[in-house]
């Protein structure tokens, strides 16, 4: 059974950062894509970046250029640093990753941006 624990969540104000990081239980190498998707209350889960095993990303049209994904395939860790955050980027962050037809979610960690 994978595990992807999320950490570096917390409460920041307008215009700060914030960097996610996301440990799997296994080498990220074996996955297709990893990514991080998020979940205001009340919305549904969303895309915020993905990145391939070749280095690929992918951003949400709203965090690109203030959001950058990175991985490290030594430490098993896909990183989300997100700059100028705005309070509508509060929400659950969740990792993701997939392997073929087979998808493993993280628990989620909480970004509050907030005066």
């Amino acid at each position: 059974q994978v595990q992807l624990v999320e950490s570096g969540g917390g409460l920041v104000q307008p215009g700060g950062s914030l960097r996610l990081s996301c440990v799997a239980s296994r080498s990220i190498i074996s996955f297709n894509v990893m990514g991080w998707y998020r979940q205001a209350p009340g919305k549904q889960r969303e895309l915020v970046a993905t990145i391939t095993t070749g280095g690929t990303t992918n951003y949400a049209d709203s965090v690109k250029g203030r959001f950058t994904i990175s991985r490290d395939n030594a430490k098993n860790t896909v990183y989300l640093q997100m700059n100028s955050l705005k309070p509508e980027d509060t929400a659950v962050y969740y990792c993701h990753a997939r392997s073929g037809l087979t998808v493993y979610w993280g628990q989620g960690t909480q970004v509050a941006v907030s005066s």
